[in-house]
């Protein structure tokens, strides 16, 4: 579940990680990219696997609760932090986003087909542009205004409101998208202030604790064959995570970010191979406009960088 958020986290914290330093391995981060990609297709092909066999929030509980396994090597660091009043209250908040992001695109994977929901997860970062503008203060120029808007036309050409059968998924899944930019947008903050490990140990924690009551309202016999997938899904999200952290660091986002399109190929592969979905180059379209704008706005944020770096 969503990798185009996760990148726009990485870039909106500092614009200086996009230009290349000594020891960048252009290669090997277009290789980890690449691995991020397939790994995140894998998580919304589980989930679909599992369709609606289990109530949404009862999948996203259960995805969590099965994933709790893969914080055991963060507990050192999430002891060595204090957690104050406020940095409470941001964790808090992230979690509150995050679960509700989470059962939206459970619950969208049951209605839309795999290619819809990649295409649809590219705004997330467009909405985590415009959270910064107006919490942050970021300034939105021109460029960046272009970007937004061009991101938004290929919203309209994945949907094509009036010109075909709009389904509830897609408006969840538009809902998922800025529930989800909220978490990054939260993220961002946490990352400048504690280590990475704590944010993840804490999101892993608040998300399941969260949706439990929800869960249970609508609990469900699971079969084992259900849960093996779900644990498959647990499993590849951490993974994708992981190898996207790798990429990162051997590469800046100007190389990385492009190989991010490679996962709508894979998204709709998988559905028409393994789903039986049929193309929709409406949907290749527009999510091709979208991920042009993402790339847009790095390449322009590396070029600031390195303006900044000079003066």
């Amino acid at each position: 579940m969503g990798g185009a958020g996760g990148l726009l986290r990485h870039m909106e914290v500092k614009a200086v990680p996009s230009v290349a330093v000594p020891g960048s391995r252009p290669g090997w981060g277009m290789f980890w990219m690449f691995v991020t990609g397939l790994c995140f297709v894998a998580v919304t092909a589980t989930g679909k696997v599992v369709g609606d066999d289990v109530p949404a929030v009862q999948a996203g509980f259960l995805r969590y609760a099965l994933g709790l396994v893969f914080l055991i090597p963060m507990w050192p660091a999430v002891r060595r932090t204090v957690i104050t009043r406020d940095l409470g209250g941001l964790l808090a908040a992230r979690g509150v986003a995050h679960a509700v992001a989470v059962a939206m695109w459970f619950f969208a994977m049951t209605r839309i087909p795999i290619s819809d929901v990649t295409a649809l997860n590219y705004l997330n970062p467009v909405y985590v542009i415009l959270l910064a503008v107006i919490f942050l203060g970021e300034r939105l120029g021109p460029y960046r205004i272009a970007a937004v808007v061009i991101a938004f036309l290929g919203t309209f050409v994945i949907i094509r409101p009036g010109f075909r059968d709009i389904d509830l998924g897609h408006i969840v899944m538009l809902g998922n998208a800025i529930a989800m930019a909220f978490s990054y947008f939260f993220a961002k903050i946490l990352s400048a202030r504690v280590p990475a490990e704590v944010v993840v140990f804490y999101l892993s924690i608040a998300v399941p604790a969260l949706l439990l009551p929800f869960a249970w309202a609508v609990w469900v016999p699971v079969s084992w064959g259900d849960l093996g997938w779900l644990f498959l899904c647990a499993t590849f999200a951490t993974a994708g995570h992981y190898t996207m952290t790798l990429a990162f660091r051997s590469a800046p986002l100007t190389v990385t970010q492009p190989v991010t399109f490679l996962q709508l190929v894979w998204a709709t592969s998988v559905g028409v191979l393994v789903f039986g979905e049929p193309v929709d180059g409406f949907v290749i379209l527009g999510g091709t406009m979208i991920i042009a704008s993402v790339v847009f706005i790095t390449w322009r944020e590396a070029v600031r960088a390195r303006r900044v770096l000079a003066e």
